[in-house]
């Protein structure tokens, strides 16, 4: 239901790991799974404000976006490896989800996303006439 279809996002991650790099903070780390009737979706984004926050869905696409503030260059650091600036993450879902009823939560640094499966992606019986005896059996689809 996930779509796995952004080589190019991939590689960008894997560059900024090896390389690092000052222009763009590190990618955001995501766990997701399907629970049932549901999908759910976890994201490390920890010291961000809460308000700095955003998630927009268009079409099939949720695009998560937070900020972690820039240093303050009144201290002399000693070191500052923390990533700064806009963080970006974007989920390409399958059509089988509900987009509609998407849910979120932000507690102790994790982005909590419940993404519920549609009702027309879920398995179904569909009854079936029989022309010979008017009968209609339930059969699993």
């Amino acid at each position: 239901m996930l779509m796995r279809t952004d080589p190019f996002r991939d590689l960008d991650r894997l560059t900024q790991q090896v390389f690092g790099t000052a222009a763009r903070p590190a990618a955001v780390p995501m766990d997701a799974w399907r629970d049932g009737e549901q999908f759910r979706v976890e994201l490390d984004l920890p010291g961000i404000d809460p308000d700095s926050l955003d998630l927009d869905i268009e079409r099939n696409v949720v695009t998560v976006r937070a900020a972690r503030p820039d240093l303050d260059s009144s201290r002399s650091m000693i070191a500052a490896e923390r990533p700064r600036g806009v963080f970006s993450r974007q989920l390409f879902l399958g059509e089988g989800l509900d987009t509609d009823n998407i849910t979120a939560d932000y507690t102790h640094g994790v982005l909590r996303l419940t993404i519920p499966v549609a009702e027309k992606a879920k398995p179904r019986k569909i009854k079936i006439g029989h022309s010979d005896t008017g009968r209609q059996q339930a059969i699993d689809v």
